[in-house]
């Protein structure tokens, strides 16, 4: 199976990296019952943590790294498509040249921590299915996370559509009066 290249903002790997983890973590609270044992409370999940190991190998090995360190300084999250794992949007919080240098070879490491900007208000588009040739998500439905203050009046109106229509397409939202922050109301 050939699979397409790892990217990244505007770099795109020119062969993908010989290691590759995500993990998931959910932070949990323990907290004492009087009287009685415990409790667990579910604070949800934070953020994935991508991280990988490769290879720069050939004359342009150096080069090669030097365009990955350049797109590591630049600022804010960006884009990252795996050929094989969802496309998230991340922060390329490291970079570490991991060897003695060589004339044609450079192994570096990275970790890439993913950034969710739903608190922003604005909307996102989340996919039901993934492209494999691609790696980035099929169209789909267009959601809006709802933040503090906002009412659906006011999404209808950012949105340009009618209430009624906000409405119709947000079976899920049993009472139009009363939404919460995070709850996600569908706009497209």
């Amino acid at each position: 199976m050939t699979l397409s290249p790892m990217r990244y903002k505007g770099y795109t790997w020119p062969h993908n990296p010989r290691v590759y983890s995500i993990d998931y973590e959910r932070k949990m609270a323990v907290n004492k019952t009087p009287f009685g044992l415990f409790h667990l409370q579910d604070l949800g999940r934070t953020n994935r943590i991508m991280e990988g190991e490769g290879e720069f190998v050939g004359p342009d090995a150096y080069a090669q790294f030097g365009k990955l360190a350049n797109v590591f300084y630049e600022d804010g999250p960006g884009l990252l498509v795996h050929p094989l794992w969802q496309t998230a949007n991340a922060y390329f919080v490291s970079l570490r040249l991991e060897q003695e240098p060589r004339p044609d070879y450079v192994r570096y490491s990275f970790a890439f921590w993913e950034d969710d900007s739903w608190y922003t208000g604005l909307a996102a588009q989340r996919a039901g299915n993934q492209s494999g040739e691609s790696g980035a998500a099929a169209a789909g439905p267009v959601y809006h996370r709802v933040v503090k203050g906002e009412s659906l009046w006011a999404i209808a109106r950012k949105y340009d559509l009618a209430l009624a229509k906000l409405i119709a397409m947000n079976p899920q939202i049993k009472n139009p009066n009363l939404i919460h922050v995070g709850d996600e109301v569908r706009v497209g």
